[in-house]
């Protein structure tokens, strides 16, 4: 295959105007799920939770496997499998040691199940193949009233513990000296992570759902100290990488999966370098202090 191919495979505007209008379902879940990834992806960089997120998608990845195995829903069986991964992380890894070699524990025996129930379905194969890259082009009008109003839901349980989670999350030794039930929210927390990552697997599958709850808030940590700047710029993020990596997938034949991915990348390392660049001017004091001024 040469190069024209490629290109040709990767990036295909043919028929896109009638394609685009197929797809209005998608765009509008993309962009919820961009709004939540943001959002939910500022507490996890807080929260220092980045390998939580990738041991909680083996489990939802092996809840999914086995609804389709049993021809059960899919969106159900990934939820049941994220939020018990999210609980058992939330009771059990109260220390930082803990929790790593939990998730360390939970991983292979996730993505093991997993494996083992797309092994034994004898259904197609874009099935299993959209279980671990995300399959979004496909959402119909019900799967986005579902998505949309389970994402609502995550978002204002989220809003309503905001503020405690927030202290909590940058000083719990203080936060818990003055009473607020610092184990109650990490706990709360954990499961609105584990709904969360099981909705953003649609888009981009199991094994690079860090692109859409991670990748985000990091980019934007990079060129601001500002909370409030960094929860609006990691929305904004977080929808552009999910919103274009739809647009750009809609006339190829690639999993949406590599767009989403590679356009969170890129916002990733441009802020990265806007970062690298103000320190090295030093308007942001964070990062001037943190690392030597040539450190990338």
């Amino acid at each position: 295959m040469d190069l024209e191919s490629v290109l040709q495979t990767i990036f295909n505007f043919e028929n896109y105007g009638e394609l685009l209008v197929l797809v209005q379902n998608s765009i509008w879940a993309g962009a919820v799920l961009g709004l939540l990834g943001g959002l939910v992806g500022t507490f996890v960089m807080k929260r220092d939770l980045a390998f939580a997120v990738h041991g909680i998608s083996e489990l939802s990845f092996a809840g999914a496997a086995f609804a389709l195995l049993i021809g059960a829903d899919i969106i159900f069986g990934s939820l049941i499998g994220s939020v018990a991964a999210a609980v058992l992380l939330g009771f059990m890894g109260v220390r930082a040691r803990d929790k790593n070699s939990i998730i360390g524990v939970i991983m292979p025996f996730g993505l093991g199940l997993g494996i083992l129930f797309l092994a034994l379905y004898e259904g197609r194969a874009a099935n299993k193949f959209g279980l671990l890259t995300g399959q979004i082009v496909s959402v119909d009008s019900v799967q986005l009233q579902v998505l949309a109003g389970t994402a609502v839901v995550v978002m204002i349980a989220l809003a309503a513990i905001w503020r405690p989670l927030s202290f909590a999350s940058v000083d719990p030794e203080m936060a818990e000296a003055r009473g607020v039930p610092v184990r109650g929210l990490a706990i709360g927390f954990m499961v609105l992570l584990g709904v969360s990552v099981a909705l953003s697997i649609q888009i981009v599958g199991a094994l690079l759902v860090l692109a859409l709850l991670i990748t985000p808030a990091a980019a934007a940590l990079r060129v601001t100290t500002s909370p409030r700047l960094v929860v609006l710029l990691s929305v904004v993020f977080a929808m552009t990488a999910t919103v274009g990596g739809i647009l750009l997938a809609l006339g190829s034949r690639i999993p949406i999966s590599p767009y989403v991915t590679t356009l969170s990348f890129l916002i990733y390392v441009v802020c990265r370098v806007i970062g690298r660049v103000r320190a090295n001017r030093g308007l942001n004091g964070r990062v001037s202090r943190d690392q030597p001024a040539g450190a990338l």
